[in-house]
């Protein structure tokens, strides 16, 4: 009798931006928006709301901005992502912004979320000058307690700062890990 285990990620920072990857992407965002994930959309949505938001990102990639980190699972699909933003005011250089921390929801509960933070913490630590990574979280959705798990300290919260329908106003929560 084999050893039965679970499959992990592969991660790829910057990898080759095709078509097929952008669908990927998009078709993972829709996905994990409409599975109630807090990425910056309200379900229901389709992947034509998405692709707007996803341009911007690729337009902040081609201009050196920001950097994708992508996780594959066993079959090569695009299961997880991670996007790097980069501060361009000369005192804010030492850190940079984690956004759209994304994982399919069919592979809640494999360890994948877990894997993905160290990988978005071990590519950070290899980018030059970045001592730090700051993420935003909407309060209510458990986030918050993850990225803690993951190493991260909340460093501020602003309540009710995120509007997710007309009466559901979420805590826009500020979390921090140091690199050094």
């Amino acid at each position: 009798m084999g050893i039965v285990g679970r499959m992990s990620l592969r991660f790829e920072l910057d990898p080759e931006v095709t078509p097929e990857l952008l669908d990927s992407v998009c078709s993972l965002w829709a996905d994990v928006s409409n599975a109630d994930g807090a990425v910056g959309f309200v379900p229901p949505v389709t992947e034509d709301d998405i692709r707007p938001e996803l341009l911007k990102h690729l337009a902040a990639m081609t201009e050196g901005r920001t950097r994708l980190l992508i996780g594959r699972d066993e079959d090569g699909t695009v299961a997880a992502t991670a996007f790097f933003t980069f501060n361009v005011h000369r005192l804010m250089r030492h850190w940079c912004w984690l956004y759209t921390v994304m994982v399919h929801p069919s592979h809640q509960g494999k360890g994948y979320g877990r894997a993905l933070m160290a990988a978005a913490e071990d590519a950070a630590r290899d980018m030059d000058g970045i001592r730090g990574i700051r993420l935003t979280c909407r309060g209510g959705t458990g986030a918050d307690r993850f990225y803690e798990a993951c190493g991260y300290k909340e460093v501020g919260r602003v309540p009710g700062a995120i509007k997710v329908a007309d009466d559901d106003f979420r805590d826009d929560v500020t979390m921090w890990l140091p690199l050094n």
